[in-house]
């Protein structure tokens, strides 16, 4: 295992400790949920062509920018988020020295990730039937765009056409479709990726097997939209709409504060909770009138009760607000622009958001592990890779000699 991702003197070991991962994929879906793995002590070496992983090279999507002035050539926010904590090799994986790199690797792996196209893993003797033979304890792990099978099981895919084939572009239920930026499903798909490769290296453990698995945009969508999907099959129709404020009672409703910020609250039981909320915010003459005595008169009346309380939010600024419903038992929360989130004090004191001292930037805030453990750690604790930054390490731990290393080099095999 790499040294500098083993257990750390005087820190805890990370739950995946001792798990080795070789990475052969590119973009973000597949490499985001090996990025998980290794926040988690994975060892992932990710391998790259001389060209480098595109997303290197991804200065923007749209107007959106993910590049940073005097960062080097070959970096970008997209690369670093989904290559963050590997080890970086570069390999010619269609010359055959390189293929053999590849099957060195993963005999002592436990895991191949990849979302080469279901016709090009075998040019490049990267499909399981070719690894299991070499690692039959191996965990084959897939992201594609839509999924193996199908019409469009060979087709390549990115974040908006999964949300395009998924309807998720429909769920503000508008009369034209609107993208979600950015990434959202790219993500959703990484953290499922992460989970199956879990639960598949549990069932090895467990049920000494090896085994293939595949993950696409298209069912990482649906999993998001469980409830969506799952309400449109049995009701044969979306039952869930676009949110409108003058459709929804004030228990389950946005605000406007008096200092121009916005908060929200939901899910209460209304019977329980009426009079409370109609007492802190001095409307108790409302509680009770006959014309919202329950919740569904309330919603009956809902916009006009939505202008009463429009005119009551403005006379406190939101913390003022916060505070009240807080100490009186109310489910509200502020509405947070990502400029907020990463000052937020509760973000900070479970860090959601931690500190990073970054090689090329320095301190930088960076989102931390959405889960603490008691006896792990967990996290981003190494930059992404430069390209080929460990080939010369990576080819020592499969026993090549400096000379070999060397010829490697020289023959286009490794840069």
């Amino acid at each position: 295992m790499d040294e500098e991702t083993s257990n750390i003197a005087g820190k805890p070991p990370r739950p995946l400790d001792g798990i080795r991962i070789v990475e052969c994929a590119t973009w973000h879906a597949a490499p985001g949920g090996s990025a998980i793995l290794a926040d988690l002590g994975a060892d992932v070496i990710k391998i790259e062509t001389a060209a480098g992983d595109p997303e290197r090279q991804n200065k923007n999507l749209g107007a959106v920018r993910f590049d940073l002035e005097g960062s080097k050539p070959g970096w970008s926010f997209l690369f670093e988020m989904s290559n963050r904590n590997k080890r970086g090799i570069c390999l010619n994986i269609k010359s055959d020295k390189g293929q053999e790199i590849v099957h060195e690797l993963v005999k002592e792996a436990d895991v191949f990730v990849t979302n080469l196209r279901q016709t090009t893993k075998p040019r490049y003797g990267m499909d399981y039937e070719t690894l299991s033979k070499i690692n039959p304890r191996l965990i084959h792990a897939n992201m594609s765009g839509f999924g193996p099978q199908g019409p469009m099981g060979n087709a390549g895919g990115f974040d908006p056409l999964g949300q395009a084939i998924s309807g998720m572009m429909f769920l503000a239920d508008d009369k034209e479709p609107v993208y979600l930026q950015a990434m959202i499903l790219d993500q959703m798909a990484s953290i499922a990726f992460s989970h199956s490769i879990m639960a598949a290296l549990i069932a090895r453990d467990r049920q000494g097997i090896g085994q293939e698995i595949h993950v696409s945009l298209y069912s990482a969508a649906l999993m998001l939209m469980h409830v969506n999907t799952l309400a449109t099959a049995m009701m044969k129709k979306n039952p869930v709409s676009r949110w409108n404020r003058s459709r929804n009672p004030p228990l389950r409703n946005n605000f406007l504060c008096r200092d121009g910020k916005w908060l929200v609250g939901t899910n209460h039981p209304e019977q329980k909770y009426w009079s409370t909320f109609c007492r802190v915010t001095n409307m108790e003459h409302l509680e009770n009138n006959p014309r919202f005595a329950d919740s569904e008169s309330r919603l009956k009346h809902s916009a006009e009760l939505t202008g009463m309380f429009d005119e009551v939010f403005l006379t406190k600024d939101r913390g003022e607000w916060m505070t009240l419903f807080i100490e009186a038992g109310l489910l509200f929360a502020p509405i947070q622009t990502l400029a907020d989130v990463i000052k937020d004090p509760q973000a900070l004191a479970n860090n959601y958001i931690i500190d990073f001292e970054h090689p090329q930037f320095g301190p930088v805030q960076i989102p931390g592990y959405p889960a603490s453990f008691s006896k792990n750690a967990a996290g981003t604790h190494r930059a992404a890779p430069e390209l080929g930054e460990h080939t010369d390490q990576v080819m020592k731990e499969i026993g090549l000699s400096v000379s070999q290393i060397d010829a490697l080099r020289k023959a286009g095999v490794v840069k």
